[in-house]
């Protein structure tokens, strides 16, 4: 399959500070792959440079073979490659339903693809009813989407932290990407709301979505995964599918230190490859 997402030899200084190193990987169309590591490791400034918040030091990344150097992260979302963030902001007086109509507006007033003319445009045009109407089916079927229908005409700050992120989910699916970037999508999710979640990106993929995710949820992370890349200290130490990685004896020394229960679990793996 061809690469939609290429990151190609990045890597990023804060000063004398190496946050990221030399990190080159692709991601082929349809695919859905993690980017794991421990705490600190560099995943969501990897996230930051794909989708223009943060300017790379060296390398770039590529985006359907379009180079994202200089884009803003508007530019990048009209693209087709939109994302979640690790917190998600909801306006906790207003429904559910207000949350997404809320952004939806915003995104239709920056020209984001699949809303229609912007709210002032139609307006003046006579079209505002129509327009509005568009804008409220889509929000009705987004919300259907994620699994808060119910919940639609509930005060967001009422929501569970997981399902706030849910409503984070929604308005990166309204501008109808390509590729979607989810930033620790389960923090704060119960072992329920996961398997619900998990359900979800399997859902988005069908649709024709390619995933990325950032996330400390390994058995998620192993469970959902096409392929896993993970870094420490901001260097690419493995790339492979979950059975793989979870004896690479790299990926557990990351993740462990250089402990009896490492060491044996390394010791375990090579025995395991040599047999």
């Amino acid at each position: 399959m061809s690469a939609i997402l290429s990151v190609e030899h990045v890597g990023v200084r804060f000063g004398g500070l190496v946050a990221i190193a030399d990190l080159h990987f692709d991601v082929a169309q349809g695919e859905i792959v993690s980017l794991i590591g421990p705490n600190g490791a560099g995943k969501t400034t990897a996230f930051n440079v794909m989708t223009g918040f943060l300017k790379p030091s060296q390398g770039e990344v590529r985006f359907r073979g379009t180079s994202l150097k200089g884009l803003q992260p508007h530019e990048i979302t009209r693209l087709g490659l939109a994302r979640t963030f690790q917190r998600t902001s909801v306006f906790p007086d207003d429904t559910v339903f207000d949350n997404v109509m809320i952004g939806l507006h915003r995104q239709g007033a920056a020209g984001a693809p699949g809303i229609g003319r912007a709210p002032v445009l139609d307006a003046l045009l006579g079209r505002a009813g129509a327009s509005e109407r568009r804008l409220r089916e889509r929000a009705e079927a987004l919300l259907d989407w994620v699994g808060l229908s119910a919940r639609a005409q509930e005060k967001a700050g009422s929501l569970a932290y997981g399902e706030q992120r849910l409503v984070g989910v929604a308005l990166a699916l309204a501008t109808e990407p390509a590729m979607l970037l989810l930033d620790e999508p389960v923090s704060g999710m119960n072992a329920s709301e996961t398997r619900v979640f998990v359900r979800l990106i399997r859902q988005i993929r069908e649709r024709g979505v390619t995933l990325l995710l950032v996330e400390h949820d390994m058995p998620m992370v192993m469970e959902v995964s096409d392929r896993i890349v993970v870094l420490n200290y901001g260097r690419l130490i493995a790339e492979g599918p979950p059975d793989r990685i979870r004896t690479d004896p790299a990926v557990i020394e990351a993740y462990l230190g250089q402990g009896s229960a490492a060491r044996r679990a390394a010791a375990e793996a090579q025995e395991a490859a040599h047999a």
